[in-house]
């Protein structure tokens, strides 16, 4: 979007991104485009945005759900490559609850997410924890423990695609 925190050089990309951590029944809700792997729904926080404004925002775009978030969970520095130029990108996850929401509660539902002036399928997923154990690729992998620490602290990670 035209106001998204997401600043394209031609040798480098800043991304300021905000993603919610949604867990329910033994579940997490993970979104995938196609041929990539599966990470949490989200998007870009927009210039004078509020984050958390941001993640209720981007799941009502995407699957038509109405959450609450209810605490910052972790803070991400990721380091990795958008297609054939390095991005550096600031994340912040939070935890949420559905509040309001008619998308299935079991399996796997398509919705569609708006990048670049442009909407992309994208196949939306409830994951069994136990999946991730058994290492299921979630973008960025260094979440991962501690999605499944389950610790109510909140977490610094750096992660190096790079």
């Amino acid at each position: 979007m035209k106001n998204d925190i997401l600043f394209k050089a031609e040798d480098f990309i800043f991304s300021y991104r905000v993603a919610g951590l949604l867990i329910q029944n033994n579940k997490i809700l993970l979104q995938k485009p196609k041929g990539d792997d599966y990470s949490l729904i989200g998007g870009h926080v927009s210039r004078f945005e509020v984050s958390k404004d941001t993640l209720k925002r981007e799941f009502m775009e995407e699957i038509h759900a109405e959450i609450v978030v209810d605490s910052l969970f972790a803070v991400g520095e990721t380091f990795w490559r958008w297609g054939k130029t390095p991005c550096h990108q600031i994340g912040l996850y939070y935890k949420v609850h559905l509040i309001g929401s008619d998308i299935p509660l079991e399996g796997s539902f398509w919705g569609s997410e708006g990048f670049d002036d442009r909407r992309m399928d994208m196949e939306y997923c409830w994951m069994p924890l136990d999946e991730l154990r058994n290492g299921v690729k979630v973008y960025p992998p260094e979440l991962i423990p501690h999605i499944l620490s389950n610790k109510n602290e909140i977490v610094h990670f750096v992660s190096r695609q790079i």
